[in-house]
Order: C-alpha cells, then structure tokens, then sequence
C-alpha cells in the first residue's frame, strides 16, 4: 500500500472504523480547570515567546502508526545561540539521545525531537541534516542532537522503522507557533497510556506579575501505566481499569505499568542549568499528579529549557554575563511546571481517539463522558 504521510488534521481519520466518534476536546473544554495559575493564550508551549512545534504522523495500511513532534526552542540559528537546559531522569528505561553533553555543558544547541524508540537513529540523522545545513554551520563538525522517545510497538510495526531522517527535517522545518495538535499526532501517533490512548499534550502556565510574569510552557508524549487520576479524582479505580488490579481484585485483568513519558519544560524566565533541572524535578510530580509512578520499564525524562534572550549562549562572546532569579524566586515556576505537566498529560488522552493498529488491536480512546460521571461524584 502507498505510504501516506498524514497532516495532523487528519490523523485522527486512522480510527477503529471511519464512524464518528465521541466528541473530543481539551480537558478545560469540559469545565474542568486544573491548578490556581491562569493559562497561555493558546494553553501550550508556544505561549512561550518564539517557541514553535513541528509534527509528522505517519499512517499507513493496518500497521503503520507512528511519527514524529519537534519543538523549535527560538527563531534563531540554535547552535550558534545555545539555550540554558537541563534533563532530569525519573526513571531511566529510555533511550533518550544527548544526555551526557548537556549534563556535562548545561544548554542544548539543536531542535528538540520526539519519536519512537527503534527511530531514535533516524531522528538524529534528521537533527543532523538540519543543524548542518542551517546558515553559519557551514564548518560545524560536532553537533549534540536532543532526541527523545517512547515505545509504540503495540499498535506500530516498530520494527520496521519507518520514521525517516527526512520526516524529522520536515517536521523541524514545519514548526509554527500558536495553536498545537494534540492526541494521535506525531510522536503521539502509536502511544498507550493508562490502556487507553495516549499521545501529545500541551500546556502553559503564565505567573502574575508580583511573581515575574514568566511563562511556563510544557509538551509531552505520553505512554505510560499507572492508576490514572485526572484533577484528583481516583478515575482509573472507578472505571475499573488500572495496573496491578490482577493482584488487587481481578486475577484475570493485565495492564503493565511500564511504558515512558517524555516532558518538555520551556520557559522564558532567566534560568541557568541548576535551576532547570530542579523545575525539571517538579515536571515528575505533575506527572504523579496523573497517577503514574515511573515503574521499572518505564523512560520517564524531562527536558528543561530556558529561552530568556539574554541568557542565549554565543559562544563567539570572551565572557558569559546571564540573568539570573534568586533561589527564592524559583516556588511559582516550580508550581506552574506541575500545573502544565499534568494538564498536558491530560488534554493528551482527553484529545486522543480511538485506534487501531498492528495486528488488529484496538486501543479505545479515554471514555471522556464516564470521566465526567466519576469527577462529578
């Protein structure tokens, strides 16, 4: 069968059957309005000043379910204008590609880029072409590509890799701002979490002004187990479906826990390293918030960056001179990164539909009016 490269748009027709399904919508689309700090105007990453996200879903014949999502930290030629960055692991079952470099450096130089574990390759090789090819890389021999994955191997023929380093430079150079595609998109295409369908998510947080007025601004992949709680409300006990209930009340129910989530943290709040990689700590508590537990096989990475302009890394310059908040400065970033995390995770399954992949399974979409019931309760 012709392979079919979907636009977001579209990816959502790849479903169980083409039969309308119910209604979608973001989990503040339903009245329900997580944490006390006020949103972006498009609830997303790109709330963040210059901040832009890419995606390629690629959906083809009955086993095909996969993709790629890049963010675009700023509008300038990255390399050349380093950003502060840190990476967190929560638990590190993952293959999460230039880890050491930015531990060892404390900034990233290219794109961040989300895929599926066996594409890891393709998505550096894509980050590859990319960077060389920007103006003013012209001698660069060394590049640190960010990629970052999680296992699709359920409903994608993971094995048979077909991401290509081509899908990654369109996704990179298809980055916009403003509104995100969420749910079975990109690298959310494939994912599973809590047993119903995961995928991308986004929020924002923006802080008032007595507290700095920086945005916060998180996108996730998720795909991972646990016992789901949305706005605190036990949803996975009550509809019955969460891991370890084979032990707890039914001997014959299996869902893994296992599975990763990938995080990514920017803002526009004058950070250095050290201080990234605590607010990249409390992205793993919005995700507890949602009732994952990081298990064993479970890559669960957050990728903290900031973009202040003047904290942007020329490495051309004889001196670095950045801004930085005091240490007492860092409690409302720290509160806004959980608050978007876990709503991120959340509008990630509420805008997930339906689907059906590799060998026939069918992963059913989160029963968002069940949902509803159980929060109303």
């Amino acid at each position: 069968m012709k392979r079919i490269v979907f636009s977001c748009l579209l990816a959502s027709f790849c479903l169980l059957s083409f039969a309308q399904q119910p209604q979608r919508g973001r989990i503040r689309d339903f009245g329900i309005e997580p944490g006390v700090f006020k949103t972006g105007t498009y609830n997303a990453i790109t709330d963040v000043p210059g901040v832009k996200v890419g995606q390629v879903t690629i959906i083809e014949g009955d086993d095909i379910r996969t993709g790629v999502t890049a963010i675009v930290p700023h509008d300038g030629n990255i390399f050349r204008k380093k950003c502060p960055a840190a990476i967190y692991a929560g638990n590190g079952f993952g293959k999460l590609a230039g880890v050491t470099q930015v531990r060892e450096l404390g900034n990233i130089e290219t794109p961040i880029v989300l895929t599926n574990t066996l594409s890891v390759a393709q998505g550096i090789e894509g980050v590859l072409s990319y960077t060389l090819n920007v103006k003013g890389n012209e001698n660069v021999r060394s590049v640190n590509a960010i990629v970052g994955e999680t296992n699709d191997g359920q409903l994608n023929d993971i094995r048979g890799r077909h991401v290509k380093a081509d899908d990654v430079v369109k996704a990179i150079l298809s980055a916009k701002g403003g509104p995100v595609e969420e749910g079975c998109v990109g690298a959310g295409t494939g994912t599973i979490c809590f047993g119903w369908k995961g995928g991308i998510g986004t929020s924002s947080r923006v802080l008032p002004a007595d507290l700095g007025g920086y945005t916060v601004g998180v996108l996730i992949q998720s795909n991972y187990g646990g016992i789901l709680e949305i706005d605190g409300a036990p949803v996975g006990r009550r509809l019955g479906q969460y891991s370890f209930k084979s032990s707890v009340e039914n001997p014959d129910y299996m869902l893994s826990p296992d599975g990763s989530c990938m995080m990514v943290v920017i803002t526009d709040a004058p950070l250095d390293a050290r201080n990234l990689e605590r607010m990249a700590k409390r992205a793993m508590m919005g995700m507890a918030k949602t009732g994952g537990i990081a298990s064993n096989g479970s890559g669960d990475y957050v990728i903290a960056v900031s973009v202040y302009p003047d904290n942007l890394i020329d490495e051309s310059t004889d001196k670095y001179y950045p801004t930085l908040l005091h240490n007492d400065d860092m409690s409302p970033l720290f509160e806004a990164t959980i608050e978007a995390t876990a709503e991120a995770l959340w509008n990630s399954m509420f805008m997930a539909t339906d689907m059906k992949g590799r060998g026939g399974l069918v992963i059913p979409a989160l029963p968002i009016e069940s949902v509803l019931q159980v929060m109303r309760k």
